[in-house]
């Protein structure tokens, strides 16, 4: 039925779709094609090590010292899933591929960790970025995964690491936004005392905002890492192979079973890491810094110079 109405679209149309086609394949990609080149070669790197790494590790040794971690981050029960969860992905016969997805996982993350959490800072210290990065952050989570395939698929490519780089586009807003929370939620009392004590910026960033903020940033890592586990699957599409190939070979099979054996294993890695990273940042036993979040992973008691007093105020040096 014809709306009687008349439409903007009467009048004219706007061909958005061909207009961001001829900015992306016409102009974009041959005159930034160098640049993407060399974006690839960090990330193909750092996943062919990572790969590389998990892959020579024998079964035994990767399950003694996966449960070892466990047990002493997050406690005798995670340790036991830990040890449950590993035999079964050996013996179901997805090994070689948990550690392909697991890889990519820790490139991706990485990669999150090592952007995200500067421009969260930058954000949370500077109200005009934080405005600025805001949009940019909404449209990114609000954006479906399967948008992202599109662009990265045209400006690098197909293949494993065109994977990884959709992972770290798609999973890096929550990073952002924790950190920036974490040091905006800073007293600013304690801000002042550092100024009025002749801290300079530095020390007030790395003495007092980012230890005190240091548990919502491994909150933001534990949801980049939920996000990044979920997007490798969606990047078997484009390449990637690990799980998610399983995944979408068993779709494209009508396989139920090899696309469920695939799932299970992305969710058997996803709560043991999803556990072990809360546990890093517990209510319990917080770190307040990031030498003491290193000495609560090598079982050692940080030193007192790292430790909140009992109002939560960190120590100052050198008074």
């Amino acid at each position: 039925m014809a709306d009687p109405l008349p439409r903007p679209s009467d009048l004219l149309t706007l061909p958005l779709d061909d207009w961001i086609e001829w900015l992306v394949k016409d102009q974009m990609v041959p005159l930034l094609r160098p640049v993407f080149q060399a974006l690839q070669w960090p990330v193909n790197q750092i996943l062919g090590g990572f790969e590389v790494a998990l892959l020579a590790i024998p079964f035994l040794v990767f399950m003694v010292a996966g449960c070892a971690v466990a047990w002493r981050v997050a406690g005798r029960n995670v340790a036991i899933f830990t040890a449950v969860a590993l035999v079964f992905l050996d013996l179901v016969g997805i090994w070689e591929e948990s550690m392909t997805t697991l890889s990519m996982v820790l490139t991706a993350v990485l990669f999150c960790a090592l952007v995200g959490v500067p421009l969260g800072i930058w954000a949370g210290r500077s109200d005009r970025f934080a405005a600025g990065i805001r949009p940019v952050l909404d449209i990114m989570q609000t954006t479906p995964a399967f948008v992202y395939l599109v662009p990265v698929v045209m400006l690098f490519g197909v293949g494993m690491v065109p994977g990884v780089i959709a992972t770290i586009i798609f999973s890096m807003p929550p990073i952002i936004r924790l950190t920036n929370l974490g040091i905006r939620q800073v007293s600013g009392d304690l801000v002042e005392a550092g100024h009025a004590f002749g801290a300079t910026p530095r020390q007030i960033l790395f003495e007092i905002q980012i230890p005190l903020a240091l548990r919502a940033i491994l909150a933001g890592l534990n949801q980049t890492l939920m996000l990044s586990l979920s997007m490798v699957v969606i990047a078997a599409l484009i390449g990637a192979e690990g799980l998610g190939l399983i995944v979408f070979q068993g779709i494209g099979r009508l396989d139920v079973g090899l696309a469920a054996l695939g799932g299970i294993g992305i969710v058997l890695i996803a709560i043991v890491l999803d556990r072990l990273t809360q546990a890093v940042g517990d209510a319990d036993g917080e770190p307040r810094s990031f030498r003491a979040l290193f000495a609560k992973l090598a079982g050692r008691r940080p030193a007192a110079a790292d430790e909140a007093d009992p109002a939560g105020e960190p120590h100052s040096r050198g008074a």
